[in-house]
């Protein structure tokens, strides 16, 4: 019988003979061929997006006679509303990259006749990403328009392509991967204010060790997975596992609670 992939929940296939192995040549055109697969998945959720935006721009729904944006999707496509409102939020955020992007630089981003396909983005970037940074596309817009200044006053002009997704991908991740600010309670007693300021910092240093730890040991592995791949790591660097693992949980959920009764 095949093993349960860890995290997954799916059934692994058996695991071939040698004689049943694809040759190295046939190994990387099926990757090739893979890979490709994966880009056009991209490439469509962007025109997807594109689509999306007009037509809620047009409020297409109101002549067709649904009530809504989400009563529209469920009568014409079969979705959810929460994944008629996901469409919603990954338009939003594409278009906020997309502006920030066509005003920062002179790259031309059109790769056909189709005018949604002019305003697709392909800048890897998955579904999951970009919902999650809709509510904050303002604070993604301004990132990227503020480091794309700063390359091309250092010279870096015209920005080629590569440049321009790196720093997209950068800026995405950035804002998806900052950990929210404690509440503002301002303390009339100095040496709590003061407390609370290195409790913070703290939190802050521990949260950037826990994206190294990421590096290391990615956020799909159990904590039992990821104490294997980072013992060797912590005694090199003389961090004990314990706070290691608890930094990692911390930069993975954000939570400060992952940090009690180890860091803090």
């Amino acid at each position: 019988m095949g093993t349960r992939d860890q995290d997954q929940g799916h059934v692994a296939e058996p695991a071939q003979s040698g004689c049943d192995l694809p040759g190295v040549a046939a190994a990387r055109e099926m990757t090739a061929d893979l890979r490709a697969a994966m880009d056009d998945v991209v490439r469509c959720v962007a025109t997807l997006a594109a689509r999306v935006r007009d037509a809620h721009a047009a409020r297409v729904w109101l002549p067709l006679g649904h009530s809504s944006w989400a009563s529209y999707c469920g009568a014409e496509f079969g979705i959810s509303r929460a994944q008629a409102y996901r469409l919603l939020d990954v338009a939003h955020a594409l278009a906020a990259i997309h502006d920030a992007v066509t005003a920062g630089t002179d790259l031309s981003r059109t790769r056909d006749t189709d005018p949604a396909a002019e305003a697709a983005l392909d800048f890897g970037l998955s579904q999951r990403a970009l919902v999650d940074v809709c509510a904050h596309r303002g604070d993604v817009a301004q990132l990227i328009t503020r480091r794309l200044a700063t390359l091309t006053h250092n010279g870096q002009k015209p920005l080629n392509e590569p440049t321009v997704r790196a720093v997209v991908r950068q800026a995405v991740h950035d804002v998806r991967t900052t950990p929210p600010s404690p509440p503002t309670c301002p303390s009339a007693d100095p040496a709590l204010a003061a407390l609370r300021a290195v409790v913070d910092d703290l939190a802050a240093s521990t949260y950037a060790i826990g994206e190294l730890m990421l590096e290391a040991a990615p956020a799909h592995l159990p904590d039992t997975a990821a104490a294997h791949v980072l013992a060797p790591l912590c005694e090199q660097i003389g961090e004990g596992l314990d706070n290691a693992l608890a930094a990692r949980r911390y930069a993975i959920s954000g939570d400060r609670r992952a940090l009690h009764s180890t860091v803090l």
